[in-house]
């Protein structure tokens, strides 16, 4: 009778452990499924157009470029916060860069060395005005976001900055820009940060302290973790692979306006993680999912350039309406998921 008793009061951990494992990959078969059919649709639609050479090698970059910054953003939605300041702290960071090696003279691995630097300082700064000063994530990054908008502004002094011929940067260059067998070097760079992110997140106790921090802040401090830190170092984390992004949009676009530069990638960043299965509560989501989120964002992109329908193009006005359609239908299809009711 204890034996039976026992695994009666055990079944139903076990059954919520595997329930929510479940979940997880329901949401990576989903938004799988949705990107392979974006694929078909854009392929049939476009005539053959997107599976030219050029078009996938553009997209591969985009995917690169987008999806580094997306899996920082990520990590901090698991924490259950946020960060808004991604397209402002990319400004920033671009209008740095260029003046440290076009005006301030610096070698480029010095200057991309204090890119990353600054990028990690601005992190650390969002982590403790979070966890010591208690303030709300939104509140600390919409400042943030501001702040460092206004700041790219007055540096630059509105003008627009950029690194000329790149006389001397070619090795750069060909890293930002370049491709190895075809294959851009973004991508390639994102898919070994997306590797060494995955082993942290999902095969190491921090990774599991991230979750358990996103599902109960409170119930994991009283367990002994450090949530303090392990927040904290989260923000880092993502302010460092936004910084590393910042450093590929300069080169990759070579013309870095205060202003407009990374206008809404925090957005995209958030999209992509939702998407790809994070939810906004904490406690959720995989490095794989963002990813496949943030091809399926760019494709949709894809979409609106590509397919004509009816013989009428999509107007590129609807980018962005295209866009939050699809991804209200996949949270909406997320919280019908979670709400069907279980077998017994």
């Amino acid at each position: 009778m204890a034996v039976a008793e026992k695994t009666s009061t055990m079944a139903p951990v076990t059954s919520r452990s595997d329930r929510l494992r479940s979940l997880a990959l329901s949401k990576e078969m989903g938004i799988t499924g949705l990107f392979v059919v974006l694929c078909l649709f854009i392929a049939w639609y476009s005539k053959g157009i997107f599976f030219n050479g050029d078009n996938l090698r553009d997209q591969a970059n985009l995917i690169g470029m987008f999806g580094i910054f997306s899996i920082g953003a990520g990590i901090v939605i698991i924490t259950s916060g946020i960060d808004l300041t991604v397209g402002s702290m990319i400004a920033l960071l671009g209008i740095l860069l260029s003046f440290m090696i076009t005006v301030w003279h610096w070698p480029w691995p010095v200057a991309v060395l204090a890119v990353l630097a600054i990028g990690g300082v601005l992190g650390l700064i969002h982590g403790l005005l979070i966890t010591r000063v208690r303030l709300q994530p939104f509140v600390v990054t919409l400042c943030g976001l501001l702040i460092y908008r206004g700041a790219a502004r007055f540096v630059s002094q509105d003008n627009t900055m950029g690194f000329g011929d790149a006389t001397g940067l070619t090795s750069l260059v060909n890293l930002a820009t370049g491709n190895f067998h075809g294959i851009p070097n973004t991508f390639i760079l994102m898919i070994v940060i997306a590797v060494i992110a995955g082993i942290f997140l999902h095969r190491s106790v921090w990774g599991r302290y991230l979750y358990a921090i996103g599902k109960n802040e409170e119930a994991a401090r009283y367990s002994g973790i450090n949530t303090r830190w392990i927040i904290t170092g989260a923000y880092i984390i993502a302010a460092v692979l936004t910084a590393t992004s910042a450093i590929l949009f300069a080169f990759y676009t070579n013309s870095i306006s205060p202003s407009s530069h990374g206008n809404f990638y925090e957005l995209y960043g958030i999209a992509a993680a939702v998407l790809g299965g994070c939810s906004l509560r904490g406690g959720e989501g995989s490095i794989f999912g963002i990813i496949i989120g943030t091809a399926v964002l760019q494709l949709l992109h894809n979409l609106v350039n590509l397919v004509t329908i009816f013989g009428h193009s999509i107007p590129t006005s609807l980018e962005f309406a295209i866009m939050g359609a699809v991804i209200l239908i996949g949270v909406t299809a997320d919280q019908l998921l979670r709400k069907r009711p279980r077998k017994a």
